[in-house]
């Protein structure tokens, strides 16, 4: 795997209900961008706070709509390790392409207890596996030398990496040598370009959902080595960082501000899973002058 892999927001009516006409205007959206997959049920699709109901429909339901055009990843990230395989069964049912597990995030693990969890695990898988490290999220890292150990498994194919420590890439860079055709993705898009110009191999960026197409050119000027090009592109993603993602005060923002941004576009509801809410007016207002500065016109009739 190599690319831009939005990580998809889960578009909702309710709780507990797809915004299916939404889903399918957002999947054809970043696929107009030419991004190179899609991850589904990750931390900005807010995976872990949906239904298992839910998450099978949302799997199917993508799978149907992309139809083998990108391959399609799935979390599969859950406190119980029979739910985590029962869900890969279903993805892979489904037609996914991919499987995708951070560190089970209610109790601690220690780094021998992480190592044997994805040993048990990737075996049991119908799918190849990515590992996801999201320490912020689960109070656990993957650290180097269990990911070393990991890439013995045959059934492992890469890792994400959202923990924003590029001394922690750059170790991970040094491992690719021992596993040529394994994948190394990063999650913050401000750290796009650097990574990829490192030896990574491209991005899981939550900003995709909404510009597909910047985050795959800014890719491919990294793959290319057009330094201009690629300051250009970059400055327009920090742009985006810096003032869209800063709507809000609480950390959930960033899934907010996608969420309300697309739903100005008219793309799908902003209705986010329990325990956090769409924004209010006067946020609303701030996400449609951050659009207009960034030049996306908001739609006539957003989204409901």
């Amino acid at each position: 795997m190599h690319g831009i892999i939005p990580p998809l927001i889960t578009p909702l009516r309710s709780r507990d209900e797809l915004d299916v006409a939404g889903l399918e205007r957002l999947i054809e959206h970043v696929l107009a961008g030419g991004v190179h997959g899609l991850f589904v049920l990750g931390t900005t699709g807010e995976g872990p706070s949906h239904s298992y109901r839910l998450r099978r429909e949302l799997i199917e339901r993508t799978c149907q709509r992309v139809a083998g055009r990108v391959p399609v990843l799935v979390g599969i990230t859950d406190t119980a390790f029979v739910e985590s395989v029962s869900l890969a069964n279903w993805a892979a049912a489904c037609g996914a392409h991919s499987l995708v597990v951070s560190a089970p995030y209610y109790f601690p693990n220690s780094q021998p207890e992480l190592l044997e969890y994805v040993q048990h695990l990737a075996p049991e898988l119908p799918l190849p596996l990515f590992l996801y490290n999201m320490p912020t999220h689960t109070k656990t890292i993957f650290e180097v030398e269990t990911v070393r150990r990991a890439m013995q498994i045959p059934n492992i194919v890469g890792l994400k990496d959202s923990s924003a420590n590029m001394i922690y890439f750059h170790q991970l860079i040094g491992l690719l040598p021992e596993r040529p055709e394994w994948s190394l993705l990063i999650g913050p898009e401000e750290l796009l370009a650097e990574s990829v110009l490192l030896g990574g191999h491209g991005g899981v960026c939550g900003g995709a959902n909404l510009q597909p197409r910047l985050y795959v050119e800014l890719y491919e000027a990294c793959v290319a080595r057009q330094i201009d090009r690629i300051q250009t592109l970059h400055a327009r993603v920090m742009q985006t960082s810096s003032t869209l993602y800063g709507v809000g005060r609480h950390s959930s923002a960033f899934i907010k501000a996608i969420k309300c941004a697309l739903h100005e576009l008219g793309i799908c509801d902003d209705f986010l899973a329990e325990p956090f809410h769409r924004f209010r007016e006067e946020e609303r207002n701030r996400v449609r002058k951050v659009l207009a500065d960034l030049g996306i016109p908001p739609a006539e009739t957003p989204s409901r």
